[in-house]
């Protein structure tokens, strides 16, 4: 299956997305799309033969739990209704909790890295396995970018990926992008990732910017594309012929023009003469350390297993989003930067949802959220995320300007319920946070 070059497509390029020349294809976020209609501007696009592919955030294939039957059966239906010839998601965990811990779940807001072992490896190939059987088309799952890494882990990320292709038949996304953030975060050689993967299963791969900080590389999407990103794309390039490859832009977008440049800085990346392509025989063997366990998937211990993983999820993210103390062998620094990450987005992606939110408080609205963050981790998405943190605004009795809180408790009363909290709910919650803050 070739797909060509493509687009990631997001609202608010819609119109410069159409108007680029050789646009093969696009990929559109699946969890932002309504599952019985298509923006007009993707319908315009498949009316002109262009691909539609569903990109899932939310499935969670890492995550200790078994995949969620509503978010598949969402992603099923976009696939259905885009007619799409594959459907997409991440080699991630996104919430963590629950049952299996005897604590609540909470949501990451973002894509975390499952621990490279095998007991995970058993958990993912399952997940994987379910996800397979409740889509009417073929699953690719994508390598992701990391700030932080797990310890003890058992392989690398082209053995752990090699081993699941090898017991599910699953395809790759490959993100070069991603393999140049965990080269910097992570000191991970991307040459030795690509040999050690079965490049023959690669259905298509992205290509995106980001920036380094004080010596971390931030994935962020919202920045052009660097010179060793396309340096991996090369790489990649000299093992196998990518059936696809994908510009992603999700933020800060750049004039039409400057998008127009970073597809041609890619196409002029895979058509240069680098000596013929390797056969993909010439890769690493995916096998694992010398005398290494390979558990089968599906054996009886699974759900024993699934329980050990959930309590290290639960109590990574728990230090990453609820303040308690940092797992063993974690650096504790690379956790922070971590956790100030996740917030940020947070914040980013609730101005987004609510962005009236950001237009009532204005210049406060980001200090404002970002304390509320810090006291209340997310458990219930973006949309309660948002309209929990106008409820406890008005609780604490803000914003103080009289104008702007009015604004707050008319946006919070058409959400939320006929009326903003009154006195008493008010001292209830109060005497609550207080107890629970004493342990009481």
């Amino acid at each position: 299956m070739k797909l060509g070059t493509g687009i990631g497509w997001r609202p608010e390029i819609a119109d410069a997305v159409e108007a680029l020349p050789g646009i093969d294809w696009v990929e559109a976020v699946a969890e932002n799309l309504c599952a019985d209609h298509l923006p007009a501007s993707l319908t315009r696009l498949r009316e002109r033969g262009v691909t539609v592919v569903p990109h899932g955030v939310s499935l969670g294939l890492g995550g200790a739990d078994r995949p969620d039957p509503g978010r598949l059966a969402d992603l099923a239906a976009r696939a259905a209704l885009l007619g799409t010839p594959l459907v997409t998601e991440h080699i991630a965990f996104v919430r963590a909790g629950g049952p299996r811990t005897a604590s609540p779940v909470l949501e990451a807001g973002h894509l975390l890295p499952v621990p490279r072992t095998w007991a995970a490896l058993d958990v993912l190939c399952e997940n994987v396995r379910i996800a397979q059987d409740s889509l009417p088309v073929p699953l690719a799952v994508e390598n992701i970018a990391a700030l932080i890494s797990w310890p003890d882990e058992e392989l690398t990320e082209g053995q752990f990926l090699a081993e699941l292709v090898g017991r599910t038949g699953v395809r790759l996304l490959i993100d070069v992008a991603n393999l140049h953030t965990n080269h910097v975060n992570r000191g991970e050689d991307p040459a030795r990732a690509l040999g050690e993967l079965p490049v023959e299963a690669i259905a298509y791969v992205h290509v995106a910017g980001g920036v380094e900080k004080d010596g971390v590389w931030h994935d962020t999407h919202a920045h052009p594309v660097t010179a060793p990103v396309l340096d991996i794309l090369a790489e990649l390039r000299s093992r196998v012929t990518p059936p696809g490859v994908l510009l992603e832009r999700d933020d800060d977008f750049p004039p039409a023009a400057e998008l127009a440049g970073e597809l041609d800085a890619i196409r002029a990346t895979l058509d240069a003469d680098r000596g013929g392509v390797r056969p993909s025989a010439d890769a690493a063997p995916p096998a694992g350390p010398p005398g290494a366990p390979a558990p089968v998937c599906g054996s009886g211990d699974l759900e024993a297993v699934r329980d050990r993983v959930a309590v290290a999820q639960a109590s990574l993210l728990s230090a990453l989003v609820a303040g308690t103390p940092a797992p063993e062998g974690f650096d504790h620094r690379r956790l922070g930067i971590q956790s100030r990450a996740l917030a940020a987005k947070r914040a980013d992606v609730v101005a987004k949802v609510a962005p009236e939110l950001p237009d009532i408080l204005g210049h406060s609205y980001r200090g404002a959220f970002l304390a509320y963050a810090k006291a209340r981790p997310m458990s219930a998405g973006y949309r309660r995320d948002a309209l929990d943190f106008a409820e406890q605004l008005l609780i604490a009795g803000r914003p103080e300007d009289g104008t702007a809180r009015r604004r707050l408790t008319h946006w919070w009363q058409d959400r939320a319920a006929p009326r903003p909290p009154g006195r008493t709910t008010r001292l209830v919650r109060a005497a609550r946070s207080v107890l629970a803050g004493t342990g009481r």
